[in-house]
């Protein structure tokens, strides 16, 4: 049996959008994290829900826009890579996405990643809705 948190099926993981849950480190704090997926094995990848260039959340509840194996910065669009994390061009060329270890067993695909306990399916909840970028001159999908 495979150690850690059950976070979803594989058949739930869209193939042109993200799967969005939430964790919570180890000093209590809740992150966002994203599941995409990748052409290498296991075939899914898990991403902090974030862009390296500007604090901008990727999915913002509706899936993250990814485009030919790559996420999509909706501020500014940044592309990075979502095999690698890797970003090579826009505002966020030379940076790599933080990874979260995650384990793919039997249909499923667990959290493995010590640094982090999964919470739930979603995003934070917050108190004010996020309309979307907070940018006026963001890029729409």
């Amino acid at each position: 049996m495979t150690e850690g948190a059950r976070i979803v099926d594989v058949e739930e993981v869209p193939e042109r959008r993200s799967y969005l849950f939430t964790v919570e480190d180890g000093y209590t704090n809740e992150q966002e994290i994203i599941l995409v997926r990748c052409e290498k094995d296991p075939g899914i990848k898990a991403w902090v829900n974030m862009c390296t260039h500007e604090n901008q959340r990727f999915d913002r509840g509706f899936g993250a826009a990814m485009r030919d194996g790559e996420i999509i910065c909706p501020k500014h669009g940044s592309m990075f890579d979502a095999c690698s994390g890797g970003c090579d061009n826009g505002e966020a060329a030379g940076t790599t996405l933080p990874g979260v270890e995650i384990t793919v067993d039997s249909g499923s695909v667990f959290l493995s990643d010590s640094a982090y306990t999964y919470l739930h399916e979603g995003g934070i909840e917050e108190d004010d809705e996020d309309s979307g970028p907070s940018s006026t001159s963001h890029i729409g999908f």
